[in-house]
């Protein structure tokens, strides 16, 4: 791999290999875009292949987030972290005050939060080392119920741009993965009357779901092969690929996954199938949401009402994608990439003030 090339090609700002052996710490922190303000991403824990699956991984997700902050209005840049190690550490506080001390080295370029494979504890421990670290107890808690929330709206918004209705009483509603962000979204899908059916390879998450909300357990291969009315990812990324486009038997995909395509052209992939493609970014930035509004004192009640604004957000990506001929997640880059350029303009607000920030932690 080469790391320059590949930073260049989307852009990145900077990126940080950090390693303290006695603490099993290997972490890579990608950090995208700050024009828009601090860079802003939760740390994710994973046994990776390789070196490269890790920071390919960390590149993604950073850009990822700087879209994401962008559409969603908030003033907040892209980020990621990732740290290689075993996904059940040996002594977890130690891992992560390490990962603290790496965060605290960007002296508040990079705030982080939790993601996949760690939890609010793990921040605890971060937040040993740095301040720079939300989602952590006093502050907004656990971000699953906002993401979700975000996501059940988006998929509203989905079913009223293919349906014409936005209600999803009877609907079938397939939902891979069913950890903290798709066990809170089969909960609000339920509460609506939404037929679910569910997979994950947790035998405990499959076993709550089925008892909690009567959702119907299928193998986690089998998930792609449901006829359904939405399937909802909501695991990792990467499951909208060669092997799975022709499987599909829906007539929408939203869920709350990151990189969910595998590749650009999955989404034309979806589209000549018939099947609406809800922009992960744009849907699952409720977990976003709400650590930007722990970050400016919002009560819990303004924080939901943002996250429910993403079902306007995901109609207008629609209503774009229709007005320009593309597919919705080429839309959804669109609009990012114009908010961005709009902003790094010579007298708009946020001209200037990225230079400002390199300087303000380098001196």
């Amino acid at each position: 791999m080469h790391i320059f090339e590949e930073m260049a090609a989307c852009r990145h700002d900077q990126l940080v290999f950090w390693a303290e052996p006695e603490a099993g710490y290997r972490g890579i922190i990608a950090i995208h875009d700050t024009t828009l303000g601090p860079a802003l991403g939760g740390t994710r824990l994973w046994r990776y292949a390789s070196e490269a699956d890790a920071l390919t991984d960390a590149l993604r997700l950073a850009r990822g987030m700087t879209y994401k902050a962008a559409i969603a209005g908030l003033k907040l840049g892209g980020g990621k972290s990732v740290i290689l190690a075993d996904e059940r550490p040996r002594d977890r506080e130690r891992l992560f005050r390490a990962h603290g001390r790496a965060v605290e080295s960007l002296g508040g370029r990079y705030i982080t939060a939790e993601d996949v494979g760690t939890s609010v504890d793990d921040m605890e421990f971060v937040r040993a080392e740095t301040r720079w670290v939300a989602g952590i107890r006093g502050g907004s808690g656990d971000p699953s119920p906002a993401t979700a929330h975000g996501v059940y709206q988006g998929i509203r918004a989905c079913a009223q741009e293919r349906y014409g209705d936005p209600c999803l009483e009877g609907r079938h509603v397939t939902v891979q993965g069913v950890g903290h962000v798709g066990y809170q979204l089969c909960a609000e899908l339920a509460a609506e009357g939404a037929r679910l059916t569910i997979a994950d390879v947790n035998p405990r998450s499959v076993e709550r779901a089925v008892h909690e909300f009567g959702a119907t357990a299928v193998a986690a291969e089998a998930i792609y092969d449901v006829p359904a009315d939405i399937f909802a990812p909501c695991a990792l990324g990467g499951v909208i690929n060669d092997r799975t486009v022709a499987r599909l038997r829906v007539d929408i995909v939203a869920g709350s996954a990151n990189n969910q395509l595998a590749e650009p052209r999955h989404g034309n992939a979806l589209q000549k199938r018939g099947i609406l493609f809800a922009p992960d970014y744009v849907i699952n930035a409720g977990g976003l949401i709400n650590v930007y509004g722990e970050l400016h004192g919002w009560s819990v009640e303004r924080t939901r009402r943002k996250a429910a604004g993403i079902y306007d957000v995901v109609l207008s990506v629609f209503q774009r994608a229709r007005e320009d001929g593309i597919t919705a997640a080429e839309a959804a880059n669109r609009v990012a990439l114009q908010i961005l350029t709009d902003a790094r303009r010579p007298g708009s607000a946020e001209h200037g003030s990225r230079a400002r920030r390199a300087v303000s932690m380098s001196t």
